[in-house]
């Protein structure tokens, strides 16, 4: 039939990651999954006796973490290349239970460095001779009002694993269990539904195969909607329970303590976006006017808004216009940049049972891998810009810093992606300044980017704190409470302008992000902050260059806000976010102008 999706074996492997680069074969891996089981096992001779050598169980710990962590990485990218293989599943089950494993074989390790005085753990994070291992401990000694006796510690690892059920299981169901419909394309032909191909549909000229698509998707979800609450719901039971369990106030202070975040900058953020939501309007009424429509619908939220300015590239084409637009950040940057495109760090398109979505994973002392679902269209263009920007950070990170402070905070995960973003629409409007259709589509695009990844994503972390209340209430999460909850902040958010159709009430159903608490608001500060720093690099050149690699370099050896001050940015007060918003009105601004 034709539309369906060809198979993982089906389509070109030049396309593809190359996963041999972290196991050359599986029977590497499983071996590897064999050792580590009877090496986790001989952290027991340490439990106790921390304190006698507190650098020898320490550096054990840790060398065990990079292992279980890069089969981890490993298995679950096979898993996430198709989803239907059974051998994969299996075995990102299988390092799902080595990683809990691993987990409670390690539990007494924090519990029993806390009972020594503090002033020998201060002496440790000082110690020359243990640098590596001063980040970590500076956490450790963070975290004593939230650590429990070594017995409770190990109960609650030994739970980690069943605890991520309701993750696995969205996962499952959302991105290969799930009958999607079949729809009809522009060009008239059925064409089965799937998550990269709704992302399409939506952006489609033609009004009526927009409306059956976003129908199509949300119906399909709400067929499942009593499961898929349940799923939630047993996710933000999670969350409450860790954080009432380690003795935190709540579930978002909780979430935000690991990365030393304090809740104002959630709440400012949260404020702020509210304040700027007549910008929003004002973007919004363009929108309706140059759509020429006379009801603005949530399914006409994505589709280019100037006729004929469609801009498609393939994906030789998107690598050489990303190299061009982050050509500001140096050659050597760039030249990194040049090796993912040539040496399989990326698995470019969709495929049946693929992961939707895109992500990019760092495998500490191999390289950073990317996963997309790329399309023919500038925003796949954008994409791997952003997602490359995360595997930048990771390969300076991880060159930089020894493995335990390579790993950088998600509160500034997204800096990086969204920087190349900012970069990459700059240079085109630069490359088109004499075309104003073509500057009418980036000044939409940026509007976009500001709507989805600053506006939207705020609604998002809105709609968490909203319903992580909720369970600390004790009230239940039905399909009906999270609907009403979701589509009452819609109408906040849209109503004055949108017609927020019904059906837009199920789509917390279909956002994986959701089983990650209180992540989504860390795409809209970082957005405001990349706007900061690309600005800066394009004003300034070679200086703030520096800055942002020194940045990019810091990993988690320092707290995440500090890293951003390296930037030029402090999140701790709401500035950057009104810049931003600034940012947001004067492009607004423009396109009236232009208009």
């Amino acid at each position: 039939m034709s539309g369906e999706l060809k198979k993982r074996e089906e389509m070109d492997p030049k396309y593809q990651w190359r996963l041999e680069d972290v196991f050359a074969d599986d029977a590497l891996f499983e071996k590897e999954l064999n050792d580590l089981t009877g090496e986790i096992g001989g952290l027991k001779r340490f439990e106790g006796r921390v304190a006698e050598d507190p650098k020898a169980a320490i550096r054990a710990w840790w060398a065990l973490m990079k292992r279980v962590e890069t089969a981890y990485s490993y298995a679950m990218m096979r898993h996430d290349e198709d989803g239907s293989n059974g051998k994969y599943t299996a075995y990102l089950g299988r390092v799902q239970a080595l990683a809990a494993g691993f987990d409670a074989a390690g539990a007494f390790l924090t519990p029993e460095l806390l009972k020594m005085p503090e002033d020998a753990l201060r002496a440790l994070q000082d110690d020359p001779d243990f640098t590596d291992y001063s980040a970590y401990l500076r956490g450790v000694i963070r975290s004593r009002a939230h650590t429990l006796p070594p017995e409770q510690e190990k109960l609650l690892a030994m739970a980690g694993e069943s605890l991520e059920t309701p993750s696995n299981a969205f996962g499952m169901l959302s991105d290969v269990e799930l009958p999607f419909p079949m729809v009809r394309d522009e060009s008239g032909e059925e064409t089965r539904l799937s998550h990269g191909k709704y992302q399409s549909l939506l952006r489609s000229r033609d009004r009526e195969v927009r409306a059956a698509a976003f129908r199509g998707m949300h119906n399909a979800y709400r067929d499942f909607g009593n499961t898929f609450a349940a799923l939630y719901s047993g996710s933000v039971k999670r969350h409450v329970f860790y954080a009432q369990a380690r003795q935190y106030e709540n579930a978002l202070t909780s979430a935000l303590d690991p990365d030393e975040v304090p809740t104002s900058v959630y709440e400012n953020l949260i404020a702020e976006i509210d304040a700027a939501l007549p910008t929003l309007d004002r973007y919004l009424a363009i929108r309706k006017r140059l759509l020429g429509v006379d009801e603005l619908h949530m399914y006409d939220l994505y589709v280019p808004m100037f006729e004929n300015v469609d801009f498609p590239v393939d994906y030789e084409g998107a690598k050489r216009l990303v190299l061009d637009a982050l050509r500001p950040m140096g050659e050597e940057y760039t030249g990194v940049l040049r090796r993912a495109f040539a040496e399989g760090w990326v698995d470019v398109y969709e495929n049946k049972a693929k992961r939707s979505g895109a992500y990019s994973n760092g495998v500490y002392g191999v390289h950073p891998f990317v996963l997309m679902n790329f399309e023919n269209n500038l925003d796949s263009v954008s994409t791997l810009a952003h997602e490359l920007g995360h595997s930048m950070h990771s390969w300076y990170s991880d060159g930089a810093q020894p493995y335990p402070k390579a790993g950088y905070s998600l509160f500034v995960a997204e800096v990086a992606s969204t920087c190349n973003e900012v970069l990459l629409n700059a240079y085109l409007r630069d490359v088109h300044r004499d075309d104003p259709s073509m500057i009418r589509l980036l000044l939409n695009d940026l509007l976009e980017s500001f709507r989805t990844t600053v506006i939207r994503q705020t609604m998002f972390a809105a709609f968490e704190k909203e319903v992580h209340e909720l369970a600390e209430k004790g009230e239940p999460l039905t399909k009906e409470a999270l609907s009403e909850r979701y589509l009452a902040l819609n109408q906040h958010y849209y109503g004055r302008v949108c017609v927020v159709d019904e059906e837009i009430g199920a789509e917390w159903m279909r956002i994986p992000h959701f089983y990650r608490d209180f992540y989504v608001y860390k795409y809209a500060t970082s957005f405001s902050a990349a706007v900061s720093i690309a600005d800066r690099i394009l004003r300034e050149g070679e200086p703030a260059v520096r800055d942002h690699i020194r940045f990019l370099s810091a990993g988690g050896s320092v707290p995440p806000i500090e890293a951003l001050k390296i930037d030029g940015v402090d999140m701790s007060d709401p500035e950057p976010v009104r810049r931003a918003m600034r940012v947001f009105a004067d492009t607004v601004d423009s396109l009236e102008k232009l208009l």
